[in-house]
Order: structure tokens, then C-alpha cells, then sequence
């Protein structure tokens, strides 16, 4: 009874030895005085099922060596791409996906349509990753002394640096196709836990260096790259070792977690639990838990299980003045300014997130997929609107514009069957012809519903009940399931499209609902013009969605691409546009960022966005907690 005392106070966060002591004291006092009590009443940690009692690294899906499984200058896995084939079409190669090896035979002429692009027309990207370009690592010894006693793992490998050097913005994967940066980190370091995060630190600390932590790798703002102009050794900080679930407290359905997880592999390990996050963002394949939590991250289902801010309950951190984490594990405080929200968004500036304790659910029993089509994009955002408005929505709700109804559509594989082509044709001769929608106008919902089966039901036919008085029809689970399909494999074409001359990127924002209208239209019109006075050949596809639903607004998700054909400085022109964008956004009464995050890559706009004084507390922040700079990865400030 006092050795499962002392977990619990061990798990049960923060405060000084003495504080912990005098709990342990308390707790074993409690438990001395219940010996009626089943142990199991008494404590409700269970350990996780997925880890047996190990106590080193976890068996991820994502390996030490990135390299062996994922692509050096593009995304995702090695195996998986979007190609096209011998006869000319399209198809997905691999079979991770349910895309895979499928063909898609109206992508081409979509493709040849929407940019101007042609086969005939294709650039060339270095195949393999020359070492010699890359700039040398540069450690002192006595530094590398002192890391070896610690064992920690550690590499100065070119390729192990590379692959830590850099996000996915367009200009970093343009960058790796081209050339090669100008700074990259100069040694690796692969902690396994908490300890060997703050022995890092303090030999960082030590011998004045530079730390960049690195999770899942996935930003797309420029978070990662390493600043040109600092002289230090750099050193990036690899979590990915450092992924296992420590205890899971099924009373409280709180689980405690390493931050190296990566989104796949927490949800795989807690279901064998029988939970769940319900936290999934587009890139949970690769993104990790402490990346989540330095960014703010959102999930496509947040509307039941809420952002990553709703979802955590206690996190300890590693800083250069030291660990920052509460005394206990509880809902809420009222404690002055919250710690958490210090440290959510800091994006890698003040220190290193080791552990988080999240909040789980059990795994739903039922999960239905949807859709509505809808006669135009006004009438779909007020059905949102509606929805937001009744707190109805589902676990999913997310409405495409015209522009990127067809862009899915020339994305639909080749049907099996003559009876399956029959039944398409029906439905679009129904929705066309019968109901009047005109195909280049019309827009669609995709819906998931997960719970209790009877009230997933319920659910249901409250939202199509709503969608019906907007004009909107129900368009099928299949749609609905193959639109969530391609949240998982839309990332992979900006690699084919480069392959074509075609650059692409995506952004996003939040806004009030009575501003969403205005910005989508402004935005998708400041592209296109913005193109035109660039000098830009062809037209541009200037497109959005919206993603997630509030009480108060909406979160609004931008896709932009165009044929560079005939440029010379494509990033430069691709830059200046997207910074139009930027700015045409926040004049429309957008959000600087909904849950990418600022980086290097907004930081320009942050005093806008949060005042003058609210940059200056940030500041006074970063400068007690980190006075001498260890985390110099220059985001945010």
C-alpha cells in the first residue's frame, strides 16, 4: 500500500520534495485508515495495457531514423505518393491508405484545366540527398564529453540533421528539391524521458548552446528552421523516444503521456485500453502530443472532445530556470493567470514539454458519416451558423466551397462496377437536373456522428432536419467517409503538383460568424488578384473550406495554387501573395492563426494581433524563464 502511495504521489504532479513528502504522508494516512477499502477503490491508476511495464521507448509507427521510412524532401511516407502512370493517369501508390493503388481518371484533365499544367512540362528534383552539401556540424569536445556520460543517444549523422532542420512550409520542401539551407542543427540528441530532458538542458545551459525541439516535424511555420545568423551549436532536441503512455487513470479518465507520442500511436496504444483523445488533426500520423501542446493545436472533431487547451490537464515542462508543472492534477484552479496557457503556444521558446496528462474518453460505440450538398456556399455557412447556434453540431462538420467540391471530385477513383457508375450518374442527374443545383455553384458538408448508437441517430436527424430548411440534401455516408479519407492524403499532392510546376499551400484563420462570408470571398478575390499583378501566366485555384464551429465564429481553411511556369523566383512571388492574403485576412477581422501557429513565418503580425503590451509580457516571460536565450529557435517574439 505505501509503494502504490508513493506513485501516486509521484504522478500526481509538481511541488517541492518537501510538499511531495508531506502529501505522501497524508495519502498513506488515508489508506492506513480504510483497510476495509478494495485497493482498486482506493487507487484508480491502472497501467497502460499497450506498454506491458516497459520502461524505455515505446515501439512507435515513427522510427529513430526518420529517414528509413519518410521522405527527405516531401511529405509523408517513402512508399506513398500521388504518380502518374504509364497510360498517363493518375493514381496513389502504396497500400497504408485506402486510396492506395487506386486510379483516379478525371485528376489529369482537372490538373490540366484548374493550372494550365501539361506532363510534357515537368521539373526536376534532386533524387538523394548529397551529404557534402550540407553545412558541417560544429560541437566542441568538451561538450560531447560531457553528453556521453549522461548515455543519452546522440548523433552528428548529416541526414539524422537535415530531417530536423526543417517543417513542411512550401519554402523549406522547395528549398530540400533545390538546394540546401544554410544552417541546419549541428547535433541530434534522442532523450528517453523527463531526466534526460533536464540533463540536456543543463549541459545546454553549461556550455551556452542553442536548443530547437523537435516532435513530429510537421509544422507549417517555418517553427523548425534553424536561424541563419546564430553562431552556437545548435542542438535538436528529438522527443520521439520519448513515447510512452505512463499510467492511465481510468476513474478520473485522465491518462499521463510522454510528449514524443505521435498521434497514431496514442490512439492506437489507448484503445487497447479502451479509450481515446478524440484529438485529430490532419496530420496525427506524424505530429506529436508536445507539439500539439506548444502550438495550441485543433482537431477535426473538437466540437465533443474540444482543442488541445480543453483536453489538458497538466503538463511539466523542462526551462533553463528549471521545471514548471502545478502541485496537483485537478479540473481547474483559481490561481492567478494560468501556467498552462505560458506554456501552450510557446512554440519551442521557453523550453521543452516532457509529459502532459490529458483527458481520455472511452472509445464511442458507434461512428456514422455524412453529407449534405447544399445549392450554394451562403446557404451551406448559414446552416453551420444554425447549427453552431442550437449546439447541435457533430463530432465533425466541415463545408467545401465549388472550388474544392471539384478539386474532391477529381480525386474519386475509378468505380468498380457499371451499377456503381449507373448509381453516380443517378444522383447527379437527381441533384443537377431534378432539384435544380448547378454543378459549378453547389458546395457540400461532410458530417461525422460517433457515440451512444440511439443518440448518434438523434443527432442525426436534428442536423439534416436543420440542413433541410437551407436547401440542403442529404448526399450519403459515402461521401461523408470519403471526404475524410482524403484529410489523410490531400498533403501528398503538393509534392506531385511541384513535380509539374504547380506550388501550393494552405492556411487558415478563425473569424465571427458574421465576417465569415466576406473574408472567404475577399481572401479567394485578393489571391487571384494578387496573381495577376505578379505576373502570374495562369489562373490560380484560390479555394477554402470551413472546418470548425463556435458559438461565436468559425474556423477557415484556405487552399492556393498556381502554375510557376515562366517565373523565376517562384517561392519570392508565392511569398508576397500569401502575405497579401495574410493581411487581407486580418482586415476582414480574421485571426492571425486558428491552430498552426505563428513561428517565423507570422511573427511579423504578433504586436497586431495581441497588443503592444501583450508582445511585452510575452517578452518579460521568455526573459526570466530563459535569460540567456537556450531556446533560441526566434519564433513567436
Amino acid at each position: 500500500m505505501a509503494a502504490a502511495a508513493e506513485e501516486v504521489a509521484g504522478s500526481g504532479g509538481g511541488g517541492s520534495p518537501s510538499s511531495a513528502r508531506r502529501r505522501l504522508r497524508i495519502i498513506s494516512g488515508h489508506l492506513r485508515g480504510s483497510p476495509r477499502a478494495p485497493e482498486r477503490e482506493a487507487l484508480s491508476l491502472s497501467p497502460c495495457k499497450a506498454q506491458g511495464g516497459s520502461t524505455g521507448p515505446a515501439s512507435g509507427s515513427i522510427p529513430k531514423k526518420r529517414q528509413e521510412l519518410l521522405k527527405w524532401n516531401g511529405w509523408g511516407y517513402n512508399d506513398s505518393k500521388f504518380i502518374f502512370n504509364k497510360k498517363g493517369q493518375a493514381e496513389f501508390t502504396g497500400k497504408r491508405y485506402r486510396l492506395g493503388g487506386m486510379v483516379l481518371p478525371t485528376f489529369k484533365e482537372w490538373m490540366e484545366k484548374t493550372f494550365g499544367a501539361s506532363l510534357d512540362h515537368k521539373t526536376t528534383s534532386r533524387a538523394t540527398l548529397n551529404v557534402n552539401d550540407v553545412p558541417p556540424s560544429i560541437v566542441k569536445e568538451e561538450f560531447l564529453q560531457d553528453l556521453r556520460a549522461t548515455k543519452i543517444s546522440y548523433s552528428q549523422d548529416a541526414e539524422d540533421r537535415v530531417f530536423r532542420a526543417h517543417g513542411h512550409c512550401l519554402h523549406e520542401i522547395f528549398i530540400l528539391r533545390e538546394g540546401m539551407f544554410k544552417r541546419v542543427p549541428d547535433i541530434v540528441v534522442w532523450p528517453v524521458c523527463h531526466e534526460d530532458v533536464v540533463k540536456i538542458v543543463e549541459l545546454a545551459c553549461k556550455h551556452n548552446l542553442c536548443i530547437i525541439p523537435f516532435g513530429g516535424g510537421t509544422s507549417v511555420s517555418s517553427a523548425l528552421e534553424c536561424p541563419e545568423e546564430e553562431k552556437r551549436t545548435i542542438v535538436s532536441l528529438d522527443t520521439s523516444q520519448m513515447n510512452r503512455i505512463l499510467w492511465i487513470d481510468e476513474k478520473n479518465l485522465t491518462a499521463c503521456v510522454e510528449a514524443g507520442i505521435v498521434g497514431q500511436d496514442l490512439e492506437n496504444q489507448l484503445a487497447e485500453s479502451g479509450f481515446c483523445t478524440g484529438h485529430e488533426p490532419d496530420s496525427m500520423e506524424f505530429s506529436s502530443l508536445g507539439g500539439w501542446v506548444a502550438t495550441r493545436a485543433s482537431g477535426m472533431k473538437k466540437t465533443i472532445y474540444g482543442n488541445i487547451e480543453d483536453m489538458v490537464i497538466h503538463i511539466k515542462m523542462v526551462t533553463p530556470r528549471g521545471i514548471v508543472e502545478k502541485n496537483c492534477q485537478v479540473p481547474r484552479m483559481s490561481t492567478g493567470p494560468d501556467i498552462h496557457h505560458f506554456i501552450m503556444g510557446s512554440e519551442g521558446t521557453l523550453g521543452v514539454v516532457t509529459e502532459v496528462t490529458i483527458k481520455i474518453r472511452p472509445v464511442p460505440e458507434y461512428q456514422k458519416y455524412g453529407s449534405v450538398v447544399f445549392p450554394n456556399f451562403e446557404r451551406g455557412v448559414a446552416c453551420l451558423r444554425e447549427v453552431a447556434k442550437q449546439r447541435c453540431a457533430p463530432a465533425s462538420i466541415r463545408l467545401v466551397d465549388n472550388a474544392q467540391f471539384q478539386f474532391g471530385h477529381a480525386l474519386k477513383p475509378q468505380v468498380a462496377s457499371i451499377f456503381t457508375s449507373f448509381l453516380d450518374g443517378l444522383k447527379k442527374f437527381y441533384i443537377t437536373k431534378f432539384k435544380g443545383f448547378d454543378p459549378n455553384i453547389l458546395c457540400v458538408a461532410t458530417l461525422l456522428f460517433e457515440g451512444d448508437r440511439e443518440k448518434v441517430l438523434q443527432h442525426e436527424k436534428q442536423v439534416y432536419d436543420i440542413a433541410t430548411k437551407f436547401g440542403g440534401l442529404a448526399a450519403g455516408e459515402d461521401n461523408g467517409q470519403r471526404g475524410y479519407m482524403l484529410t489523410f492524403v490531400i498533403a501528398y499532392l503538393r509534392d506531385l503538383g511541384l513535380d509539374y510546376y504547380v506550388i501550393g499551400e494552405s492556411f487558415e484563420t478563425s473569424v465571427p460568424w458574421d465576417r465569415v462570408l466576406d473574408l472567404c470571398r475577399n481572401v479567394k478575390e485578393r489571391i487571384v488578384r494578387e496573381c495577376k499583378e505578379k505576373g502570374v501566366q495562369f489562373a490560380p485555384l484560390s479555394t477554402c473550406r470551413v472546418t470548425q464551429t463556435y458559438d461565436a465564429g468559425a474556423c477557415v481553411y484556405f487552399y492556393f495554387a498556381f502554375n510557376y511556369r515562366g517565373i523565376s523566383d517562384p517561392i519570392h512571388v508565392y511569398e508576397q501573395i500569401e502575405r497579401a492574403a495574410r493581411e487581407e485576412i486580418l482586415a476582414n477581422g480574421g485571426s492571425l492563426s486558428h491552430h498552426h501557429g505563428v513561428g517565423k513565418l507570422r511573427k511579423r503580425w504578433m504586436k497586431e494581433s495581441i497588443s503592444d503590451v501583450g508582445l511585452g509580457m510575452l517578452r518579460s516571460v521568455k526573459e526570466y524563464v530563459d535569460p540567456n536565450n537556450i531556446f533560441g529557435n526566434k519564433n513567436l517574439l
